[in-house]
């Protein structure tokens, strides 16, 4: 027997029935932002109001409900949970060893300015890591460095969040854009080139926007050059690969370029003002005191852990190597009583569609797995003893165990709005503004990727709603369907799961920030730009319409 879902079940009205399904994301933010409510108690409210909407006013089975909430709650502990937790291992590694006071030296001998630390660390190579391994994983260790460079937490937060929008719709080698393009059957290339030839107006404001978000107006302005550098550098590069290549390697090769972009312009460019800690931006201590070696050798041992970081995790997101570790163990198990046992219907699919429901124990390939290897072997060679170790692994288990619960509430959440098809409602609604759609399209996925926290998610959710929507307009669905995913990219900075992450990332200080205020810190930045990307595919739907891609 399967249930299928009703995405009008008010009086037969989406409107009134959008209203009741937006409750529970009202809900979180609400207690999040304006009562103070700690995240994992404001994560168990919504859950339960969604879980009572579902049930009692879309009809949903009780046992339907309970299993789409333990199937969310399974996958924020795993892949989610076990990259963060272990993405911070690798960061209290680089502390006990004093390599993050190596680092905050270097970084200060390349520019003392925090505004171009900012920009290296927050922009640059949080896009390139978001090319190997998502689910806040860039968010999470660009943080922890920012607070290891001396940003003040919630500075360090801002700029990790906002940072890391330009690149996650070809994060983690491209999937979400495949997942689009499995879900709609529009072709991979077209829908890469088209996100491709949106994102990269973005990426170059992003810097721009990052810093000015940080140090205000006047500020940003005596580092505008950096900024273009910066952003330029990435957005060209961005274009490139998705164009021509495809969307595997675009921000691995975006990131890297933004990175040796900088280098080489700080070489023969400095800030005029050489404010360093100034413009509201206070700096932390850093009680880790290095080793007494040769710089070269001091440098190296900094370098390490993150140096593997990299080369592990790109190397487990390589298909052969993916197969290979997949092939050796991943099992896959069907979550009881509610795999096939949801059916999608339309508009939101061309016909009934069973949902699968399917986890994954992919250990051996997945990234926190690449993490922890990494951060164990650096450990080792940086001298720590296994029980040293084991003891920096506990005291990061318990830093982030709360912060792992709220994670699996989240996507308990996520999951429960999802199978019982009220996120599908508030989509439905969107979906239903006629020719202003091309607008509302990126606000769509905006709203997925809040909801769910991942562009991936967002694009299994809405993504055949776009296509379908655009074939009713008379638009074209590789424009609407791939501004899902460049929308989308906007509402990573406050799903609630980034900001846990976040908050996880830069906590440990005496004034670290609330889950709450992080969110009000980044909450409008991200709704302006939402707002901007939904003008801007308008204007590619009506008046640029050169620039859309025929397959």
């Amino acid at each position: 027997m399967t249930w299928s879902q009703n995405y009008s079940p008010i009086g037969n009205s989406i409107v009134l029935s959008s209203l009741v399904a937006s409750l529970p994301i009202v809900i979180l933010l609400g207690l999040l932002a304006f009562w103070h409510v700690r995240a994992h108690i404001a994560a168990l409210a919504a859950l339960m109001v969604a879980m009572c909407i579902s049930i009692g006013v879309y009809g949903m089975p009780v046992k339907l409900a309970v299993a789409a909430a333990g199937y969310g709650a399974a996958f924020g502990l795993f892949p989610i949970g076990w990259i963060v937790l272990n993405a911070l291992f690798i960061y209290h590694i680089s502390v006990d060893t004093g390599g993050f006071k190596v680092l905050q030296d270097r970084m200060a001998n390349l520019s003392d300015d925090r505004r171009i630390q900012a920009l290296m660390v927050g922009f640059s190579f949080g896009a390139f890591l978001e090319g190997f391994a998502g689910f806040g994983a860039p968010v999470a260790i660009t943080g922890a460095l920012m607070i290891g460079l001396g940003f003040s937490p919630l500075d360090a937060a801002k700029a990790a969040l906002i940072g890391n929008t330009a690149p996650v719709a070809f994060g983690s080698v491209g999937i979400p854009i495949i997942t689009l393009a499995k879900v709609t059957g529009l072709d991979e290339g077209a829908l890469s080139a088209m996100v491709g030839r949106q994102l990269p107006f973005f990426a170059l404001i992003v810097p721009f926007w990052m810093i000015a978000a940080l140090v205000g107006w006047r500020g940003m302005v005596r580092v505008w050059p950096a900024c273009f550098v910066g952003g330029a550098s990435f957005a060209v590069v961005q274009f490139l690969v998705s164009n021509f290549h495809g969307p595997h390697l675009v921000d691995a090769a975006a990131g890297f370029s933004s990175i040796v972009a900088l280098v080489v312009f700080l070489r023969i460019w400095k800030p005029s003002d050489g404010l360093a800690n100034t413009e509201g931006m206070p700096t932390v201590s850093n009680a880790a005191t290095t080793v007494a070696v040769s710089p070269g050798r001091e440098n190296f041992r900094a370098w390490l852990p993150w140096i593997l970081m990299t080369v592990f995790v790109a190397a487990s997101s390589m298909t052969p190597i993916k197969k290979a570790l997949n092939d050796t163990f991943a099992p896959v198990f069907s979550v009881p009583a509610l795999h096939l046992a949801v059916q999608k219907v339309p508009p939101a699919s061309l016909e009934p569609e069973p949902e699968k429901a399917e986890f994954t124990l992919n250990l051996f390939s997945a990234t926190g797995t690449s993490l922890l290897i990494a951060g164990l072997i650096a450990g080792l060679l940086l001298g720590l003893k296994p029980s040293d170790l084991f003891a920096t692994y506990v005291r990061t288990l318990r830093r982030v165990g709360v912060s792992l619960l709220t994670i699996s509430l989240m996507l308990a959440l996520g999951f429960t709005t999802r199978f019982s098809g009220t996120d599908t409602t508030m989509g439905i609604a969107f979906a239903s503004t006629g020719m202003l759609f091309p607008f509302f399209s990126p606000l769509l996925g905006w709203l997925g990727v809040a909801l769910t926290g991942s562009d991936t998610s967002s694009n299994v959710l809405f993504g055949n709603l776009q296509k379908v929507t655009a074939q009713q307009l008379d638009i074209s669905p590789i424009l609407t369907a791939a501004s899902n995913s460049s929308g989308g990219v906007m509402g990573k900075m406050i799903d609630a799961q980034s900001i846990v992450v976040a908050s996880v990332a830069t906590g440990g200080q005496k004034d670290s920030p609330d889950a709450g205020t992080i969110l009000r810190a980044v909450f409008w930045h991200s709704i302006a730009m939402a707002i901007l990307m939904g003008v801007f595919v308008m204007l590619q739907a009506y008046v640029f319409q050169w620039m859309i891609v025929v397959p």
